[in-house]
């Protein structure tokens, strides 16, 4: 019997980190500002702070389970180890659906700034954004990451320039103005948290990283503490230029800020670095949903079709076209920050039970090798984990009955598929 081919071990500390900042950067703060602005108000910073605590809080559990078992098919392989296939294969299918729905929303901001430079409608220009992708994921791992670099610097220029607009302006509005008061500001937070969607993305690269032990979770904090610092200095200084009446009432709102810091032609100039922005994170998204598909098509939870790879590009063709396919499904909701919501659900539900993991592999498999260590413990047990769970949980509370409704209908749908797919 002839071995399959393996993925390749190209991408360093560099590649990862500036893939992690890629995603994060492009998810949300493009895509989903106005939406925050609406809820939030000009106090619209405080619920990118909140969005960061749990983010923070989860992502050291992340460093610590990636370190223990570096492999593509990461929050699957955690669950596994600490509660056993069917929990394993239902957090999987949570974290393909999540990647898949996140591509489907970013596509959805993609096509909202396309059709503010050029009138097209929103529907087409998202799918066609998802078939291209696609090809290019399909061509190859490095290719991949250095367009996804080359999209990061551009987007990170975008993200610079608003600061850049916004500083001279700083003072001039009351940031602690809400438009709904605390309630807005908290279902703010938990849209927002989309934004940081990424990180736990990252660790899918294991398996195409070197030393991915000490890469991967060096990668992951770096890139979400240079995340936080860039989202809540571009809040401070949107709300300064447009305040949130403004940016509430926009489609296209880093385009809006340009504009109205410096006219016509800078709102065309980053109406482009948004689509750049947009792309590279529905690149990264259905990069890393197809890796994890793969991962759990090679441990044989899902069909095995879906682990081939290619023989000369070296990638799952199959799990990439699944990933599209059903991310262009979602684009038909249309409604941005509703599918958004539904993303968050998934990953709230997914990093409870990824805290839970770590908390019980502490007690189960304490002489486990771990190069890197979630601080803060009481003998064996991690308090900062504990917390995570706390927080997810609330972010929960805050989300829709439809948003929640969808959310749970698509997790029994994977645990009515696990009792099938697990034997």
């Amino acid at each position: 019997m002839v071995d399959e081919p393996a993925l390749k071990r190209e991408l360093g500390l560099l590649e990862v980190t500036l893939s992690g900042v890629g995603i994060i950067l492009g998810a949300g703060i493009y895509a989903l500002l106005g939406e925050a602005a609406a809820l939030a108000g000009n106090a619209v910073w405080i619920s990118f702070a909140l969005a960061a605590l749990v983010a923070l809080l989860t992502g050291l559990s992340y460093a610590e389970l990636s370190s223990m078992y570096p492999r593509a098919s990461a929050e699957y392989e955690y669950t596994l180890q600490a509660f056993g296939r069917r929990t394993a294969f239902v957090i999987g299918w949570l974290i393909i659906l999540s990647g898949i729905i996140g591509a489907a929303t970013v596509s959805l901001g993609f096509a909202a700034y396309l059709q503010a430079l050029t009138g097209l409608w929103e529907v087409p220009s998202a799918l066609a954004l998802l078939a291209v992708l696609s090809l290019i994921l399909f061509v190859g791992i490095r290719e991949s990451a250095w367009v996804a670099i080359l999209f990061t610097l551009i987007e990170a220029s975008g993200l610079v320039t608003v600061i850049a607009l916004g500083l001279p302006r700083l003072g001039q509005v009351d940031y602690l103005e809400t438009a709904q008061g605390t309630a807005g500001v908290f279902q703010a937070a938990a849209l927002i948290f989309f934004a940081y969607q990424g990180f736990e993305e990252m660790v899918k690269l294991s398996e195409e990283t070197r030393e991915p032990e000490k890469t991967i979770p060096r990668a992951l904090i770096l890139a979400v503490c240079a995340s936080i610092v860039l989202y809540i200095a571009v809040a401070l200084t949107a709300v300064s230029v447009l305040g949130w009446q403004g940016l509430g009432q926009s489609p296209a709102p880093f385009a809006d800020i340009a504009r109205a810091a410096f006219g016509e032609q800078a709102f065309q100039v980053m109406g482009i670095i948004a689509l750049f922005a947009t792309s590279n994170t529905v690149l990264l998204m259905l990069l890393a949903s197809s890796r994890i598909t793969y991962g759990m098509a090679s441990s044989g939870s899902l069909p095995h079709s879906l682990a081939r790879v290619h023989p000369r590009t070296r990638t799952p063709g199959l799990a990439i076209l699944a990933a599209a396919v059903f991310a262009g499904c979602f684009v038909f909701l249309e409604d941005i920050a509703f599918v958004a919501n539904v993303t968050n659900f998934t990953l709230f539900l997914t990093f409870i039970t990824i805290n839970a993991a770590l908390i019980f592999l502490r007690f189960r498999q304490p002489e486990n090798p771990r190069p890197f260590r979630v601080p803060l413990n009481i003998g064996r047990l991690p308090l900062l984990p504990l917390a995570g769970m706390a927080t997810c949980l609330f972010m929960i509370s805050q989300l829709s009955l439809p948003v929640m409704a969808l959310g749970v209908v698509l997790a029994v749908l994977g645990a009515l598929i696990s009792r099938w797919a697990v034997r």
